[in-house]
């Protein structure tokens, strides 16, 4: 077979004829034929997701290709407005300027600069703990921790509804797995009690990221004095907004300092660029960076991203008014919903979910509103459950009253189109 039947894909960039070499071997066409029908079955089920692309800034006004038109952003996970503020990135482009743009190394080697200390204290002091250790996500801090704690001789016991990033992470661990009902604490009381191991760790989200709604941290903690266990919380959709001044589900609960591991993320509330991280006991932290594997084996964090979490943690420690507004904001959306017949689910958090059940529903639901300019996205299984499809709306400190009012009305004008109200 010549040679250029096997190569192309011949594209010109920049004056620069780029190749692209895709093999055309039986064992690839059967690779591609099994994907595209995997593919297919999604398309026909309804739940297809496409990519719609953002050609601005992450704000509560943003466009998208192919239209000139601005749209009311409200599923973004910018909870205090923060992803495109002036001062972080003015102060980001500084440290850029002065530290560069990456490290080209992981921590160990030659890859901790002081700005990565300084964001870890200052993440310790926000939280009130010893130590904090960074990660290039939430998802890698959740990768990293179980697998380095936890041995044959231990037990981790984990809400049903957990985040993937957590299930995972304790699929790479050795110890004994238990799995409790979703919030259920009588069938947690149970697997405790026939437990028998070194180390007992409940593992839950605080915010759970697709219903809205908040683990019984009181309850769980209760329950982990009782049978000598400790508890792990992912505070990824709770760190920065939810809670009196922000401090997350324990405050929200009013049981701070009973939790025993948080990991968070610096990419939704807290600035909205990347990075994620573990904090708590210090004897944990250092364990951590000898032998977590996505801190070991994963580059630094790059220091404009470093400096947008500072910059966020400064704002943090001093002032607790975004957090407050973005509660008022939620209020003001659930309230309103709730009053026209719609059913959201959720407790007082600003991931609102528009409970609609069928997926079609849901995605052809979200266009509707495309075309009213709300920029809202449809979830589907295996997103979440079958016959549980929603429009999962987030709210920001940063949308105006108006806005919201603006969203409500759209929701209410295809709700009654669509006979779901």
């Amino acid at each position: 077979m010549p040679l250029l039947s096997k190569i192309w894909c011949g594209v010109v960039e920049g004056g620069i004829s780029q190749k692209c070499f895709a093999s055309t071997s039986a064992a690839a066409k059967d690779f591609r034929n099994i994907l595209r029908k995997q593919l297919d079955d999604i398309r026909q089920a309804g739940t297809f997701k496409n990519e719609r692309i953002i050609t601005s800034p992450q704000k509560t006004s943003i466009t998208v290709a192919g239209g000139e038109t601005r749209l009311l952003n409200f599923c973004a996970n910018n909870y205090l407005g923060l992803s495109s503020n002036e001062g972080i990135v003015a102060y980001s482009k500084s440290i850029l300027d002065k530290y560069g743009a990456g490290l080209s190394s992981v921590r160990f080697i030659c890859g901790t600069q002081d700005i990565h200390k300084e964001l870890e204290q200052k993440i310790s002091k926000f939280h009130g703990r010893e130590d904090t250790i960074l990660y290039a996500s939430c998802f890698d801090a959740n990768a990293g921790i179980f697998e380095a704690i936890l041995t044959p001789d231990d037990a981790v016991l984990s809400d049903e509804l957990n985040h993937a990033s957590i299930i995972d992470g304790i699929r790479l661990c050795k110890a004994k797995k238990f799995r409790y009902k979703h919030r259920d604490m009588n069938d947690l009381e149970n697997l405790l009690k026939s437990c028998d191991a070194r180390i007992k760790l409940i593992a839950t989200d605080g915010v759970f990221s697709m219903d809205g709604n908040i683990a019984p941290l009181r309850k769980i903690c209760d329950l982990a004095d009782k049978y000598n266990a400790l508890v792990f919380i992912d505070e990824c959709h709770a760190t920065g907004f939810f809670g009196s001044t922000g401090r997350g589900t324990e405050e929200f609960q009013g049981i701070q300092g009973r939790v025993h591991i948080i990991n968070s993320t610096l990419g939704k509330a807290l600035g909205g660029a990347s990075g994620g991280y573990t904090t708590g006991p210090k004897e944990l932290v250092d364990l951590l960076r000898q032998k977590s594997r996505p801190y070991l084996f994963s580059n630094s964090l790059p220091p404009p991203v470093v400096a947008t979490g500072i910059k966020v943690m400064d704002m943090l420690l001093h002032s607790d008014q975004l957090s407050k507004k973005v509660q008022s904001n939620t209020k003001r959306f659930r309230d309103g919903m709730t009053k026209a017949g719609f059913t959201i689910a959720g407790e007082d958090h600003p991931i609102c979910p528009v409970m609609l059940g069928d997926a079609r529903l849901a995605s052809t639901f979200a266009d509707k509103m495309l075309e009213r300019g709300i920029y809202v996205i449809g979830f589907s299984y295996p997103v979440v459950p079958k016959g549980k499809a929603r429009i999962r709306v987030q709210i920001s400190a940063a949308h105006a009253p108006q806005e919201i009012d603006h969203c409500i009305a759209a929701f209410i004008e295809v709700g009654k189109e669509l006979k779901v109200i």
